[in-house]
Formats: C-alpha cells, structure tokens, sequence
C-alpha cells in the first residue's frame, strides 16, 4: 500500500469492516463487502454493501527511445473494449500483473521483454495510482523505460495466456496526437504519454 500524506482527517482506522466474502473466483475475484465509516459531519455511517472486483495490482512501462524520438506501443484484443470502444483491439503501453515476490521493476523489465520483444535500458519512475477505486483495489505503477526502438517489430506475447500482440514504433509526437485524436484511450498509456509531454527532456 502507498503511503502518504493524509489530506484529510480520516484514513483507515475510520472504517469498520463487518463482514467480507468471496463471492466469485475465477480469473478474477469479486468480494462483497459490509462496512461502515466514519461521517464528515460526525458519528458513523449505515452499513454499506459493497461487491470489490479484485484483480491484483500490475506495473505499466511506456518504452521510449530518446535517440530515434519514438515510443513503442502495442496492439492486443481487449474484453472490454469489446463492450465500450469502437474496436476491440487497443493501442496501449506494455503491462503485467505483479505476481507473488515480484518487484515492480522486474515486471516492467519482463513485461516488455514479452509482449514487445525489448530490452530495457532503465527505467524512470512516473507515478503510481487507483485504476477505479470505486470498485476495483487494483494499483498500478507507471514507468517510462528507455529503450532501443530499432529492435522493436513483430508479433510477440505468450500463446498460453492468450495473447495475440502486435508492435508499433511511432514518433513521440504522433504518439500524443493518437491521445488527442482518441485513438489511444487506455487510461495507463494515455496517462504516461501526458507525463512524458510534461517530462521529455534528453536522457
């Protein structure tokens, strides 16, 4: 868990969990929660029912080849894309679960070696948030990875896991008008291509 700075008066002592079950497990678990917490206006809340979608937390690296000026994307199917975009296949920056005793940095280095075939220079840290904490616990850690995108190019990720994963190499900029233009709406890549617009400099 990050640890920060409260904003705020309240922080995880003011809540009370009463009861929590597991209500789904497959690839993903679903929790039901029954809670209560404390009120901004004073005294303690009803009891809240809650389902929690459980997806473990996951690492993000955007691969950026300060040389060539390009970054490096990837193309895959996605499941709810399926339901709420235009086309199933999204453009987005290489991700993966953290798995029991991984650090971030290895899943960042392993993931881009997977689905994108690279080798990773060094990584940057940019930032690390709540995908959608209104259901969902999952975190997950951005980086921008340095890299050489001249060997980036094919199809790559693991037939086992289902994945179908094609690479682009595009310039920086057309990568920022991809944004723009809603080409690219993943939230992780759409968030570390606005940090690298506020953060590109020559590494």
């Amino acid at each position: 868990m990050i640890q920060k700075k409260q904003l705020n008066q309240f922080g995880q002592n003011d809540v009370q969990i009463d009861a929590s079950n597991l209500v789904y497990n497959g690839h993903f678990k679903i929790i039901k929660y029954h809670f209560r917490h404390r009120m901004f206006a004073g005294g303690w809340s009803n009891t809240i029912e809650r389902e929690l979608f459980e997806r473990g937390n996951a690492v993000a690296m955007l691969p950026y080849d300060p040389v060539t000026d390009k970054v490096v994307l990837i193309e895959q199917i996605r499941v709810g894309a399926m339901i709420s975009s235009e086309s199933p296949w999204q453009l987005e920056i290489v991700a993966g679960v953290i798995d029991e005793s991984e650090t971030t940095e290895l899943v960042a280095i392993r993931e881009a070696q997977e689905e994108a075939g690279l080798p990773v220079k060094r990584l940057i840290f940019m930032t690390s948030y709540l995908s959608s904490s209104g259901g969902c616990s999952e975190r997950i850690t951005l980086y921008l990875g340095l890299v050489d995108s001249t060997t980036a190019e094919g199809l790559h990720g693991l037939p086992d896991e289902g994945e179908d994963i094609r690479v682009h190499v595009v310039p920086r900029k057309t990568a920022y008008q991809w944004v723009v233009d809603g080409k690219i709406e993943n939230a992780a890549s759409v968030i570390a291509l606005q940090w690298l617009a506020l953060n590109q400099r020559k590494w």
